[in-house]
Formats: structure tokens, sequence, C-alpha cells
């Protein structure tokens, strides 16, 4: 078997990277980008679940902050619309990452070439070690890495979602499939930690979807992950007696894939509530999606 202590990582400085922090966008700047009958219909749903204060759940996969997106969302969970957040193993890393250098996501097909993609020291070395403590204080994976990035005190850590929904006490919960992320790779890395937390997450995550009543489950550009845990998690609910049976669900992603629509818009609403498939570019729907919440639903 390889012995992966012995693998070698780099200093994340070393690193070139595609995104930086002068590409998200700003709250005040989304903008409607396109023309939706749908789109319209679902936001207005959402100004009335926010209204009725019932639960709206954002499960976001990692290229929502590597379009930009990342003070859109926060700024929806600091006026109250979004009131959980859940992400892949990848979100954390890009979230990170942003906080520690304002820079994320390397160019790949080059650092695949000589063993050192993902190879980031500080990435893996922080990231797991905040999942270790996480573990050792029954955390959440999300509760830890918002908790860590508040102690480090990180240069731009107000662009990141997992610090704001620490210090907003917003849940993020972390789903993490163990190989699939770069920390993974790191001979920091413990796979006990990774599950417990991250089971840690899933019941979390479980508890606010059984209060899915006439409220909102959004699921913006995971395609795999986070529709599979939905279903598990609208399973476990319903099999406990929760009435979850008028629900309004919406997938946003660049094509249509199997899982999202058969997952969160088909499936949970065969009892009752409505689907919608918004298909489009994140740098589109996103900003268009922010903006109509804020004009329509005059929320200040």
């Amino acid at each position: 078997m390889l012995d992966f202590n012995k693998i070698k990582t780099i200093p994340i400085r070393q690193r070139k990277n595609k995104v930086r922090l002068s590409d998200l966008i700003k709250p005040e700047n989304s903008e409607i980008l396109m023309d939706s009958i749908e789109l319209n219909d679902l936001v207005y749903r959402i100004i009335n679940a926010h209204v009725r204060k019932k639960e709206i759940i954002l499960m976001m996969g990692a290229h929502v902050i590597k379009t930009g997106m990342s003070f859109l969302v926060i700024d929806l969970m600091k006026k109250g619309i979004i009131k959980h957040v859940a992400m892949n193993g990848a979100g954390p890393i890009h979230d990170f990452e942003l906080a520690l250098i304002g820079e994320t996501s390397e160019y790949v097909e080059q650092t695949i070439e000589d063993g050192t993609f993902g190879m980031t020291e500080e990435t893996g070395r922080i990231l797991n070690d905040a999942l270790k403590e996480g573990a050792k204080n029954n955390f959440g994976a999300g509760y830890a890495i918002g908790k860590k990035i508040n102690d480090l005190n990180l240069p731009n850590k107000e662009c990141s979602i997992l610090y704001n929904a620490y210090r907003l006490k917003i849940p993020v919960t972390v789903h993490i499939a163990i190989g699939t992320d770069i920390v993974h790779q790191h001979p920091s890395c413990d796979g006990a930690a990774i599950g417990k937390t991250s089971y840690q997450d899933f019941k979390i995550f479980t508890e606010n979807v059984s209060k899915l009543e006439e409220g909102i489950i959004l699921n913006v550009g995971c395609a795999v992950i986070l529709p599979e845990v939905f279903l598990k998690a609208l399973t476990i609910a319903r099999n406990l007696g929760h009435k979850i049976e008028n629900v309004t669900a919406a997938n946003f992603d660049m094509i249509d894939h199997y899982r999202p629509r058969e997952n969160v818009v088909t499936r949970p609403i065969s009892l009752g509530g409505k689907g919608f498939m918004i298909i489009g570019r994140h740098e589109k729907t996103i900003p268009t999606l922010h903006r109509l919440i804020i004009e329509k639903g005059e929320i200040k």
C-alpha cells in the first residue's frame, strides 16, 4: 500500500489561480440578466416563504463560489432569506482559499502533470485540522471550518460564506465523499474526522429538511452529492412522521442533469408543491435571482 505520509505538499503562494476577489459580484451590482416566467414565479414563492418564516435551504456546488457568487449568497443570508446552506466537500476549499489569500481555483490541466494538483500545504493542513478539532468537539464540518476561519481572523474572511454563517449562527452543512476533494490527498487527512463531522452535518441538514413544509429547497450547481443527500434526508424526515407535502423545489444549472431533476425537482413534490428547472450559467441566473428577490420583495 502506498505511504501517504510521504506525500509532498507545496506553499499556496506558489500556485497560480483562476479566480480572484475582484471577480466576486457585490450585492449592489447584481442585476436582472435574463427574462424568465418560471424564475419570476419561483421568486414570488421564495418571498412568500420568507414573509411566512418558512424554511429556505440552499444547496450549492463549489462552482457557485468559483463564478463569483459568494457575496450574493452572503447577502441573502444576512437578509434572513437563506436559512441553511448545504455544500459538497469542494465548497469549503474554495471558500477558505478566498478568505486566506483572496484567490482560488488552480490550473488543473498543468498541476495534474507533475503531481502538485491539490497539494497546497495551507489548504490541506488547516482544513484537516479544523475537521479534527470539530470531531473532538462534536461539531459539524461546516461549523468547524467557519469557526477556524473566524479564529484565524483570515484577511478576506468577509467574503467567506462559512465565516458569515458562523457569525450569523446560520447552519452550513458540508456533505463529504471521501476521495473527492483535494484535502483528502494530504498526509494531514483523518478519515475518521471527516466521517464524524460530515455525519453530524447530515443530521443537522435532515433536521432542517424536516421543516420544509411550505418551504423552499434550492439546488444550485451540484449534480450528484447534494441531490442524493437531500433525498435521503427527506426520507428520514418523512419516516419520522414529519409532514412535508407542499414544497417548492428548484434546480439551477447550466445543463439538465438526471439526479437534480429527479431527486430535487420531481420526486420530492409528488405529494404537492411545484418544481422548477432553471437552466443557464450561474453568472446570469444567480445575479438575476438575487436582484429579483431584493426588488420584488422590497427587502432592505
